[in-house]
């Protein structure tokens, strides 16, 4: 390391500032060359797009979550119930975090926007993705210490290569200015996919599944912790973050994520 960083520190300031600086020029002149032969195209329609991957249509098609909502798990509700009035799913099963916000309903253009920053390597959507839960989310980020992204198994983590919850907790990290903690919540059993557990076995499939490391325990206790998801379904798999993290002396954990499932009535 010392033979490499040498060389580097003869070099004068001046030279390293034009490296630096024909470096940057030639990284812009590459993407406009792409961008020139492989035009952008919207995630969900497929249309040419000049912008972060979705176009004004989808855009328009996408259900952002306004209020009147719960203000415990940010349930959308149909008309105005009047302040401070819970949703049955807060009354009849309440969770072990505190709050929950999402940006968007989850619908078929939220879903292929999820789909495709999970499973398709499209971490170029991150950056909207993250700023509209940032906006979603304001009121969980006033007075949080930390955003934890839920964690993926170390063997699933390997084959997808990245976290999408970690990608768009940097986001918010970036918007917000609350640092992301990566570390202190790991997933220490491999569960299956959720998909297609009925609620009772998707809390099952999580139980346990979940453990806030040893040595970060100390930096948990007294904490307001924002747990930050791609998705909310059941709530499962956020409801057994929540508890680590509680069993740790967290002080408060509330979730944000981008989309909700949203049952129609």
């Amino acid at each position: 390391m010392e033979a490499d960083a040498t060389p580097a520190r003869s070099i004068p300031a001046p030279l390293r500032a034009a490296w630096s600086a024909g470096g940057r020029v030639l990284w812009r002149a590459a993407r406009l060359a792409l961008d020139i032969a492989l035009p952008t195209l919207c995630v969900s329609c497929r249309e040419p797009v000049d912008g972060e991957g979705v176009c004004a249509s989808c855009w328009a098609r996408l259900s952002f979550i306004e209020r009147p909502f719960c203000p415990r798990l940010g349930i959308p509700f149909v008309y105005y119930p009047g302040p401070d009035m819970l949703s049955m799913e807060a009354i009849a099963s309440p969770p072990a975090y505190q709050r929950a916000r999402a940006a968007v309903r989850y619908d078929d253009v939220a879903r292929t926007l999820v789909h495709a920053l999970k499973y398709q390597d499209r971490t170029d959507l991150a950056p909207a993705m993250g700023r509209w839960m940032a906006r979603a989310g304001g009121e969980l980020l006033a007075g949080a210490d930390m955003l934890v992204p839920v964690p993926l198994h170390w063997r699933r983590a390997w084959r997808r290569r990245y976290n999408q919850s970690g990608a768009l907790a940097r986001i918010i990290e970036r918007q917000s200015g609350i640092r992301v903690r990566g570390d202190v919540l790991r997933r220490v059993r491999a569960t299956e996919q959720q998909i297609g557990l009925s609620r009772a076995q998707r809390a099952t499939n999580v139980q346990g599944a979940f453990q806030v490391s040893a040595e970060r325990q100390a930096e948990i206790q007294g904490r307001r912790i924002v747990l930050i998801d791609d998705v909310l379904t059941s709530g499962a798999t956020l409801d057994a973050c929540a508890r680590a993290l509680l069993r740790a002396k967290a002080a408060q954990v509330d979730v944000l994520v981008f989309a909700r499932v949203v049952e129609v009535r």
